[in-house]
């Protein structure tokens, strides 16, 4: 059997970008149960109400749903469990630094397989007001507008 290769997304959080003002991004490995990878596989997955949180010095996914897999018997998974993210010891101090200050959380912004193992990209990002929401959503329509434009007067030219 040919091993994977390449990065095959299952998941996206694009509430994420509209909600918080993303810092920096890691990349974690997810400790997970068999049926939770063949749900994962089949691209039964949710990041939207998903979070990272600190439980003594290991981080954790809480929130995000992996739907139960159909063919699973009584060695199913629960769909909303925690999971255990694997990161470097270098990455978790720098990140739990980050987390310390006021106003900074963990999001996860996409759920793929990275030459056949389950990853996680996770955020430290800093949630946007209702006013730096609306601006940027302001600055997306002038950049649509301004693209437009442009594309007319080359087309007319």
């Amino acid at each position: 059997m040919p091993k994977e290769s390449g990065r095959k997304v299952v998941a996206t959080n694009r509430k994420a970008f509209h909600d918080y003002a993303v810092l920096d991004t890691y990349e974690a490995g997810l400790a997970l149960m068999g049926t939770e990878v063949k749900s994962l596989r089949a691209g039964r997955a949710s990041l939207v109400d998903g979070y990272a949180v600190f439980y003594g010095d290991e981080l954790w996914l809480e929130g995000i749903h992996i739907s139960e897999y159909s063919q699973g018997s009584w060695t199913n998974h629960a769909a909303r469990r925690r999971r255990k993210l694997l990161l470097h010891r270098e990455e978790l101090t720098k990140i739990s630094q980050k987390i310390r200050e006021s106003g900074f959380t963990l999001v996860p912004l996409q759920l793929y397989f990275l030459n056949g193992r389950a990853k996680v990209e996770i955020a430290v990002a800093r949630g946007k007001r209702d006013y730096d929401k609306r601006q940027t959503l302001r600055e997306k329509q002038d950049n649509r507008e301004a693209l437009r434009a442009m594309r007319e007067k080359n087309l007319g030219a």
